[in-house]
């Protein structure tokens, strides 16, 4: 029998594991939390936000799915979509996530908005930093640059606008986060240590800050998560959550080719993780044609594919070709 301590700490993992999924896959929750209940209502507000990446997978998706193999999701966060914006623009936040139903992992890769690419298609505009490739090409030229960079297959894809973290935090009543650092930002002043209260939108600026924070990129990134778990803490059932003007207003940020029935297949046979295991492409600050780029060695960069490729059951190979050199 497990104790006590290892249900909770499980709970906990499944939640976090759910809430990363919610801000950046988000409509998936509508599946997890209705099931039966009010199913064509929800699918029908979750196909709203279907849109096709409009390429050629490389795997057979549905025969995955069917068969409930690993997967992975390019999970994409615009830097358009907050405070009123749309989706034009640089993507802020991208991560590769890989679900292993065979193994009960999850993982998730962050790759730094900054780290220098060759993007397909684009030989004039190269190198340039590796989140202008949804600016060039939307969803497709962004999963085409991350499949070439680390020689990774993705699956599937999901954007949502940061304006959609700031609907999750205001929907769970807010959330208490300690502060990493002292930054001033927005409007809003963060001091390192101290609780704070706060309502979507201090939570979104909390987030999104990156230039006064010594880890850069990384640093930003640790404070996303931050956001992450405090919600997950907030202890909101899934199906608190599972109402219709809610469902609405996050179709309304998020964009995914991951059709109601895909979602279906991923919360029947993907939901049950025991373990979640983070990683990140690191690299070294360089001047490329007058702009700062994280640009990784090979190492770093076959490293960064070994764990991705293990994840999804996959034999080793060599990294991508993508990365400037």
């Amino acid at each position: 029998m497990r104790s006590r301590h290892m249900e909770k700490e499980s709970h906990k993992t499944r939640n976090i594991i759910i809430l990363v999924v919610i801000v950046v896959v988000a409509i998936v929750l509508a599946f997890l939390g209705y099931g039966a209940y009010k199913y064509k209502s929800a699918s029908n507000q979750i196909n709203k936000a279907y849109k096709s990446a409009g390429i050629k997978k490389t795997r057979d998706t549905d025969a995955l799915l069917n068969h409930r193999k690993p997967v992975s999701i390019l999970l994409l966060g615009t830097d358009t979509g907050a405070l009123d914006r749309n989706y034009k623009g640089r993507t802020d936040t991208i991560m590769v996530a890989t679900l292993n139903p065979e193994t009960k992992k999850m993982t998730l890769t962050s790759i730094p908005r900054d780290t220098a690419v060759n993007i397909p298609g684009y030989p004039q505009d190269s190198p340039s930093k590796i989140n202008a490739a949804y600016t060039y090409g939307s969803a497709g030229t962004a999963i085409k640059t991350v499949e070439k960079l680390l020689n990774v297959p993705i699956d599937f894809y999901a954007l949502i606008n940061m304006g959609g973290l700031k609907e999750i935090v205001d929907q769970v009543g807010g959330v208490t986060i300690t502060p990493t650092l002292s930054f001033s930002y927005e409007g809003y002043t963060f001091k390192k240590g101290q609780p704070t209260k706060m309502d979507g939108k201090e939570a979104l600026s909390y987030s999104r800050m990156r230039y006064d924070d010594p880890a850069g990129d990384y640093g930003r990134t640790m404070r996303q998560r931050q956001i992450l778990q405090a919600i997950a803490g907030k202890g909101a059932s899934v199906s608190q959550l599972m109402n219709n003007d809610f469902i609405s207003s996050i179709a309304k940020s998020s964009q995914t080719d991951l059709s109601s029935s895909d979602l279906t297949k991923l919360a029947a046979g993907y939901r049950e993780h025991g373990d979640f295991v983070d990683n990140h492409l690191q690299g070294e600050n360089q001047m490329i044609a007058n702009s700062a780029m994280q640009v990784p060695t090979e190492s770093q960069l076959q490293q960064t594919t070994n764990f991705i490729r293990k994840n999804l059951g996959l034999p080793a190979a060599k990294t991508g070709s993508a990365a400037y050199h």
